[in-house]
């Protein structure tokens, strides 16, 4: 008798022939086929707002409680994780359905230019832009020595007016004396780098990690703090390889998601 899991087998599993790339294998449901009850109606939820399309509102608690013949909270539970995918969003005392998530590349190219590739208007709101001088720590990492002068720029990050991320960037005011002057602050960093001072990245080194944002935080980008939240530090350098910035930046776990180009790079 053939295994149907055999990769030879003429009878491949069912799941696999309407498995969707990238979606979760047998739609998340186990082997044994228990499944928690909100997880069930989460299905249920999920085919709905594919029906209903982007920005449509969905019908209330109530009425999908009604419609699916279960409790409120349970309800309630599927709604909360769609909410945290980034599938829903909160619009007044409704829930609409959400747009894709903006793509960003993993990639020297800017905040900027990444969201312009979708389509969408980028945007920045200064929220400070202070100079001190350079912790032991930080003046390593930039490439000064401690104590000498550097900025600090925070910036909520903007698409199409949405807020979205929360950018830190620390630079040495030597490279950029006029920082405070010559930039406009919604504008991009890499831009103004590139074009008024000729200053070019040659590469970067960056950690990406999953956080919760402080209160202040959440305050800042208008989220719960329960909200989890892709964070991002980089170290760039410029080409001749001389340390350039220092920056983290927050993203919005429910509004992005990163790409990336892997290459062969040999033993």
């Amino acid at each position: 008798m053939d295994n149907p899991n055999s990769p030879n087998s003429p009878n491949p599993p069912a799941h696999l022939l309407e498995q969707a790339p990238g979606a979760p294998i047998r739609s998340g449901i186990p082997e044994h086929g228990r499944i928690p009850k909100y997880y069930a109606v989460k299905a249920k939820i999920a085919d709905l707002i594919e029906e209903l399309g982007d920005g449509q509102t969905l019908p209330t608690e109530r009425d999908l409680a009604v419609r699916y013949e279960v409790a409120r909270e349970t309800v309630r539970q599927a709604l909360r994780e769609l909410l945290l995918e980034g599938r829903l969003r909160r619009q007044g005392r409704g829930t609409v359905v959400a747009g894709p998530k903006l793509e960003q590349p993993l990639s020297l190219a800017s905040y900027t230019e990444g969201v312009r590739r979708q389509g969408r208007t980028p945007g920045r709101h200064l929220i400070s832009l202070d100079r001190f001088p350079a912790p032991q720590a930080l003046a390593a990492e930039i490439g000064v020595g401690q104590g000498e002068p550097v900025w600090h720029m925070e910036r909520v990050l903007l698409a199409d007016e949405e807020r979205v991320g929360l950018e830190s960037t620390y630079v040495s005011v030597a490279r950029v004396p006029a920082l405070d002057r010559d930039f406009e602050p919604d504008s991009s960093f890499y831009a103004y780098l590139r074009d008024q001072l000729g200053i070019a990245f040659g590469d970067a080194d960056e950690r990406i990690e999953t956080v919760l944002a402080t209160p202040r935080e959440a305050l800042l980008i208008g989220t719960p703090p329960a909200l989890p939240m892709l964070l991002i530090h980089r170290v760039s350098r410029d080409t001749s390889g001389h340390p350039l910035e220092r920056v983290r930046t927050l993203y919005r776990g429910d509004r992005f998601s990163f790409t990336t180009h892997l290459g062969n790079g040999g033993d």
